[in-house]
């Protein structure tokens, strides 16, 4: 069995880790932390997890990390970064997460997290946990910086026309939506059932967290300069995002559905959706699929794509978990085959 821990398992991510997991037949969670709740079962804080995990939260210990074969850290930014270094030089494979390995450029990580990079070199060597892009790399890696939710959703949306060189990179829109656990459990007033519930709100339009890196991934992508507009909007459903992404055609009488499905051919967790159709947040709920579909709009210019995914899952424990069985050897879909959620 492989070993292992979860750092910061009270949160939605670190219950969905153990929710997977649960369903992995090579797996066993030794150590999952969290002083506020150290000496309390997962199972009674999360009482959906009885009869599938027996999992007690203890307060960090460095020891018993180590001991595991791969951390993954459900926490905050600014937590893996201090605590990875000493598990990587211990053999421990490592899976953030949080923003701590995603942005290449430590200044760039400031700007918007206004934290100092403290792991300048295993940032330089962390592996951007996309598989769609980095699979082999990720087979090899030691740190895994997982993808944000809005990223995952708009650079799969995005990934088949900057690589064909087919729109013009710099006049890129992001139409993003979010349900509500993509703020995290904290409690805040924002996310209260009266605030969100009957209203519907944009956020951060002058700079979005996800911004710089989707940006990073486009460029990667595109391999020129690339201009993004994302706007974010906070909907009142619990899981789901979808991005309606739009940009301008460079190449007329483009067969965009073909681009499509020869670029996500073969891919497990991507659904290139049939000529026409509209991929709806309620089919991925709860699975790791990111199911998309492309138009072309009614001037012949603009491609129109739509890109769906569950925050939690695909956008956040069900990527990294999809990341840890490719590190270990596993089959790519290895505790990430249930479909989603209807209704």
């Amino acid at each position: 069995m492989i070993k292992v821990g979860i750092v910061g398992g009270t949160g939605y991510t670190g219950a969905e880790l153990l929710r997977l997991f649960a369903a992995h037949p090579q797996v066993r969670v030794t150590t999952l932390t969290s002083r506020k709740e150290a000496g309390l079962r997962a199972d009674q804080l999360f009482p959906s997890l009885r009869g599938h995990s027996d999992a007690v939260f203890s307060a960090p210990d460095e020891a018993a990390l180590a001991a595991c074969d791969a951390v993954f850290f459900a926490t905050p930014h600014g937590t893996a970064m201090q605590m990875a270094p000493a598990l990587v030089e211990q053999g421990v494979k490592v899976i953030d997460l949080s923003a701590d390995f995603r942005i290449k450029d430590a200044a760039e990580f400031k700007r918007w997290y206004q934290l100092d990079h403290t792991a300048p070199a295993l940032l330089k060597e962390a592996v951007y946990g996309l598989p769609e892009v980095n699979r082999h790399a990720i087979r090899s890696a030691r740190v895994i910086g997982n993808p944000g939710c809005y990223p995952t959703a708009v650079q799969l949306g995005f990934l088949p026309l900057l690589e064909a060189g087919v729109i013009d990179a710099t006049n890129l829109i992001a139409d993003c939506k979010s349900g509500v656990s993509g703020a995290g459990r904290e409690a805040r007033v924002t996310s209260l059932f009266g605030e969100t519930s009957d209203n519907f709100r944009a956020y951060s339009v002058p700079g979005h967290r996800h911004l710089p890196e989707i940006e990073q991934g486009l460029r990667q992508a595109s391999e020129t300069p690339v201009s993004l507009t994302f706007v974010p909007h906070l909907t009142p459903m619990i899981r789901g995002i979808h991005a309606t992404l739009y940009a301008r055609l460079t190449r007329p009488a483009l067969d965009l559905q073909a681009l499509f499905e020869s670029r996500y051919r073969g891919e497990p967790f991507v659904d290139v959706m049939p000529a026409g159709e509209h991929p709806e947040t309620r089919s991925v709920r709860g699975g790791n699929q990111c199911r998309i579909a492309v138009h072309l709009a009614p001037d012949g210019r603009t491609v129109v794509v739509l890109s769906v995914i569950d925050n939690l899952v695909k956008g956040a424990a069900g990527q990294a978990v999809q990341c840890f069985n490719l590190m270990f050897d596993q089959p790519e879909s290895t505790g990430l085959d249930a479909p989603g959620l209807t209704p």
